[in-house]
């Protein structure tokens, strides 16, 4: 009888001492009520388990934790699902729960592909010369023209413009008509997506879906894209000033295009990663051998994109001067590598953005280098240990810098046409948005994440 009792009191013992370990690393971990979870899950397993292995080890009085599916399910437990995310580490940009966190996914990513749809559209605005068929411009918006005598109106205050005095002169009001439609098209584009975007914004704060973090983010957006539109009808106002020289050909600044073209990628550059940042707080990791991967890849990834985001700024440039009518030859331009007239401005600086010869030298160089250090960034990476979904990424911008770098060359011989130019910008922003997923990808995540990896991913 002495011996029974001898025998419960120690693993009573046994039992508590192990309680004790448990709710020490729940607690270390922030989680006092879950620690409570475990010690209960913890008793009903060994109290119903045949292992007799498990019931020595308990009965011996053991301070450390049982070996087996029993330490790792309590493991499990106190590292992840009995540990809010705020408390390892993980801040959440949406914390009212997956439906929310779907729904403002999807309501940034149409942002995103809207302001995709802006630029090819103002790139076509630009191809088709109708970005100053309008010669006014109002914050509100305005009505078009409706009636015959409207319609005249409107075609006689662009008869006053630099442009139609110097190029279209003679033009007939049906041609008027087509490209004073498409700067109005994009005009009221630019300003659809401002209330498409506004309205979601006030519900979502509403109903507190959108923390204070996401929230500074969205309000920085809004403010660019208002002054996006400033920024276009600055740009517009200088091709309406008469040119300098009675033989230049009215055009906008190429720098206040510039402009104008980095405002809107750096507005889409915001809302996919802050899409991307909302649906995929965690970047895909299963080993701690493939963060370190990412982590090395990331070094070669960063000025990679910097590279193609300089490449396309570029190309604003080579659209503001006209440049990409100067030399209609590749590899070469005419019949030298580089012309003569390269370095024939002075100061040197104005070369590199007002040169036409030395703006599509740059261009061509820019865009060749982007794509050798793409392939690159594909050939220092083949043999690292990453993760399949970067290795995929790395794959699809080697080939999308191919395209880009054939459409270029095509739009180029061809005499830059509307449908090769426009599909040459698109091709610039799609580049773009690899690298950026690629760069979203290789983030670091959280401690929690990174304590709960196996040092190596599980093959099959």
């Amino acid at each position: 009888m002495n011996r029974v009792a001898s025998l419960l009191l120690r693993r009573s013992k046994a039992l508590n001492s192990i309680y004790n370990n448990v709710k020490g690393a729940c607690n270390s971990h922030g989680s006092a009520a879950s620690s409570n979870e475990s010690f209960r899950f913890f008793s009903t397993t060994v109290g119903s388990a045949a292992s007799l292995k498990a019931r020595n080890a308990a009965l011996s009085g053991l301070r450390t934790l049982p070996k087996g599916p029993y330490a790792q399910s309590i493991r499990t437990m106190c590292t992840t699902a009995s540990v809010p995310a705020e408390k390892v580490g993980l801040k959440l940009l949406v914390t009212a729960g997956p439906r929310a966190q779907k729904m403002v996914g999807i309501w940034l990513f149409g942002s995103a592909a809207w302001v995709f749809s802006m630029v090819i559209l103002g790139g076509v605005t630009r191809l088709t010369r109708s970005g100053l068929s309008m010669t006014d411009w109002k914050f509100t918006g305005q009505l078009p023209p409706l009636t015959d005598e409207e319609w005249a109106q409107e075609f006689e205050k662009y008869k006053q413009s630099p442009e139609y005095k110097r190029i279209n002169k003679g033009m007939s009001l049906e041609d008027f008509k087509f490209i004073y439609w498409m700067e109005y098209a994009h005009r009221m584009w630019g300003r659809a997506l401002g209330i498409m975007f506004a309205l979601p914004f006030s519900y979502f704060l509403r109903k507190g879906y959108i923390t204070l973090r996401l929230g500074m983010r969205l309000s920085a957006l809004v403010a660019l894209g208002a002054g996006q539109g400033l920024i276009g009808w600055w740009m517009v106002k200088s091709g309406l000033e008469e040119p300098e020289s009675e033989y230049s050909e009215p055009r906008v600044s190429p720098y206040r295009l510039a402009a104008h073209l980095t405002s809107a990628f750096v507005i889409y550059c915001g809302l996919l990663w802050t899409a991307l940042s909302v649906v995929m707080p965690e970047p895909p990791g299963e080993s701690l051998a493939w963060v370190h991967g990412a982590a090395k890849v990331k070094t070669l990834a960063i000025p990679v994109s910097l590279l193609v985001g300089i490449t396309a700024v570029s190309g604003a440039f080579v659209a503001g001067n006209d440049a990409g009518r100067a030399y209609n030859t590749f590899p070469k331009m005419g019949d030298t590598w580089i012309p003569d007239d390269v370095l024939c401005m002075k100061p040197l600086l104005r070369n590199f953005f007002e040169n036409t010869s030395t703006v599509q030298l740059d261009h061509r160089i820019l865009a060749t280098a982007t794509l050798a250090s793409i392939c690159g960034l594909w050939w220092a990476t083949r043999k690292l240990d990453i993760h399949p979904a970067v290795r995929s990424l790395i794959g699809s911008t080697v080939g999308m810098a191919g395209l880009q770098v054939t459409l270029g060359i095509s739009t180029l011989l061809s005499y830059v046409p509307v449908s090769l130019g426009a599909a040459h910008q698109a091709g610039a922003l799609t580049l773009l948005t690899l690298m950026i997923l690629l760069t979203h990808t290789l983030r670091r995540p959280s401690r929690s994440l990174l304590r709960s990896l196996p040092s190596f991913a599980r093959t099959v």
